[in-house]
């Protein structure tokens, strides 16, 4: 979990990430379930994205500024390669894009 690692030796105020599971989510923020139970957590995620975590994911909750946020969840891996992306929703729908140029939607590649 290199992220985790990172943050923690990188940041400024020295405070450790913390790596938990999720309990619940609503309204852009989170409840965690950590060394102790973080509630009303909000999620940071890359601009444009925008996701609502699924319970019993595991998480990582980093103290910035005075207040805790969630950095995300922990990803899978989903067989992809170094360079490619993966956009799925807990239903199963899936965009991916590959290094070969190809993108699948749903398993089918689009051209």
């Amino acid at each position: 979990m290199w992220i985790l690692n990172y943050v923690t030796k990188n940041s400024i105020n020295n405070s450790p990430a913390e790596k938990g599971n999720i309990k619940s989510a609503s309204d852009g923020c989170v409840m965690i379930n950590a060394s102790s139970d973080h509630s009303k957590i909000p999620i940071a995620a890359p601009y444009g994205i925008s996701y609502v975590p699924v319970a019993g994911e595991e998480s990582v909750v980093l103290s910035a500024g005075g207040e805790n946020i969630c950095l995300g969840t922990v990803s899978k891996g989903e067989d992809l390669q170094p360079g490619e992306l993966m956009l799925k929703s807990f239903g199963g729908a899936s965009i991916t894009l590959k290094n070969d140029g190809n993108v699948y939607i749903n398993g089918r590649v689009v051209s």
